[in-house]
């Protein structure tokens, strides 16, 4: 694919997975073709600028009013208008969920944009519809899957008493858009009520906002044994496709089970390649998933450049070889941060959106480092403040200074992603109380080398950056100390399954 000029893409969104495509786009080479590509953010964060021009990085912004749809929108087209994007893909949820792609067809610029309309982005946004065209195209779910009341509480409990002694599990999912912190399990029977009870609390008031006094949709799932998986489908113009590498997510706030006292967040990190990935998984979820989902976009009439991000169990055999498969969620959106670490092994990721764009899949393939790992960890807010904040992903402090050794972070091959992070020429960077930074570094596995002795090597890079504090939130109660807390574990099943199945 020749270009003679820099093929401008935009990124619209204000979090790490925005930056990063942003960076890795315009600096990442390939080695077959000679395409040039720019990346560009729509919006971003009042940090990301200054991380920019600390850094170097050749990546540009485009400014919105604020951060509603409709700025998104009136930023964009202006761009694709006058040359400065010549195509953009939208990264948070909401953006498709309220309709920036369908106002961007309805001016005749539908061709310059990766996503799905609003309507096809129901995929993500209502479970229970899904669930509905899963079976209608024999995409496999779970076992068993219930439609109910979320007011009606007898019939909740029924039905988990029963997942629970025929399945080991229920799991409750609030159907709608809930940032990853939708579902919640259920693997005792003493739990049913305080979990329903936890649900009922978080949701309420959005289910009194789109549904007022009427039934309030719950969805109910038997639990899905197996390993949890995702995987990453760009999709083009005319429904081929390329699965990109996988990644392996952590969404539970601390290394033990989820439960109450281990909510959900957005992610605490990821690491790809999954351990699990191999060429028997990606061709089941060829067949049994993404081919599927490619029909039914082309026939309820939804098809369109975009990327698909099926949530997935995996059942296993006793030499870790994938048996079956089951949907666990359909996303219709980059991962995040999952993302991360996936993008920093493609050496071709401008071309790829260039490709979904023009419907070159045909012609276009994936230049992927097959050799790399690549790890992603979340710093977020811990606990305390004026108020005793809990911390991330519950109530957190904000406007906290951020101090980062650069020099540090360059010198030991860590990218620092910036994320949550504010920005004023009062105060410097601070931290907006969320997922402040991701740090991603990449290592080449050796010969000699295991899979899992080279993720060690990875998590004891960034341990050793953390201990140091060379990236940290200054507590207004302790200028020495470190409001940002992170998980250790992120890439420890690389050792586990060579513990299980032999390097």
């Amino acid at each position: 694919m020749k270009i003679t000029s820099d093929y401008k893409i935009g990124f619209a969104g204000t979090d790490g997975r925005t930056y990063l495509s942003a960076q890795v786009v315009s600096t990442a080479k390939s080695e077959v073709e000679s395409g040039r590509y720019k990346g560009i953010i729509v919006r971003g964060t009042s940090g990301q600028p200054e991380f920019q021009k600390k850094l170097g990085h050749p990546i540009d912004f485009i400014p919105t009013e604020d951060n509603s749809v409709e700025a998104y929108f009136q930023a964009t087209l202006k761009a694709l208008k006058n040359g400065e994007l010549d195509c953009v893909v939208p990264m948070p949820e909401d953006l498709l969920f309220e309709g920036f792609v369908d106002r961007l067809i309805e001016v005749g610029y539908g061709d310059k944009v990766i996503g799905l309309t609003s309507k096809a982005a129901r995929l993500e946004g209502d479970k229970i519809w899904t669930k509905y065209y899963c079976d209608e195209f024999k995409i496999p779910v779970a076992d068993k899957w219930f439609k109910v009341d979320a007011k009606n509480f007898e019939k909740i409990r029924k039905i988990c008493i029963s997942l629970v002694q025929d399945y080991g599990g229920a799991v409750l999912k609030y159907p709608y858009s809930a940032g990853g912190k939708g579902a919640r399990l259920i693997q005792k029977i003493f739990d049913i009520k305080p979990v329903y009870d936890q649900l009922i609390r978080d949701y309420q008031s959005n289910y009194k906002r789109i549904h007022s006094n009427k039934e309030w949709p719950l969805l109910i799932e038997s639990l899905m044994s197996g390993v949890e998986i995702s995987f990453t489908i760009l999709v083009d113009r005319y429904g081929r496709f390329r699965m990109l590498p996988t990644a392996m997510d952590y969404p539970e706030r601390y290394a033990a089970e989820r439960g109450t006292q281990n909510p959900i967040t957005g992610g605490m990190g990821s690491i790809s390649p999954h351990p699990f990935e191999s060429l028997r998984l990606r061709k089941m979820v060829k067949e049994q998933i993404a081919m599927p989902l490619i029909q039914f976009l082309k026939e309820k009439d939804h098809l369109r450049p975009c990327v698909l991000y099926p949530g997935c169990f995996v059942k296993i055999d006793n030499k870790g070889r994938p048996i079956s498969i089951q949907v666990s969620e359909v996303n219709v959106r980059p991962g995040e941060p999952e993302w991360q670490p996936m993008i920093k092994r493609i050496r071709n990721l401008g071309s790829l959106f260039q490709a979904a764009i023009e419907g070159n899949f045909d012609i276009v393939r994936p230049e992927i480092r097959n050799s790399q790992i690549s790890i992603c960890v979340a710093l977020v807010v811990g606990p305390g403040g004026p108020d005793g904040q809990r911390g991330y992903p519950g109530s957190y402090t904000k406007g906290e200074p951020l101090e980062i050794d650069f020099d540090y972070f360059q010198k030991k091959g860590i990218q620092v992603v910036p994320s949550g992070v504010g920005y004023s020429k009062e105060k410097g960077f601070f931290s907006d109380g969320t997922r402040v930074v991701y740090l991603v570094s990449n290592v080449t596995i050796k010969e000699e080398r295991s899979e899992g002795e080279v993720v060690k090597e990875l998590q004891q890079k960034i341990k050793n950056a953390f201990i140091n504090a060379k990236v940290r939130v200054i507590p207004r109660e302790n200028s020495k100390g470190n409001r940002l807390d992170k998980r250790d574990d992120i890439g420890d099943e690389f050792r586990k399954v060579e513990e299980l199945f032999g390097s």
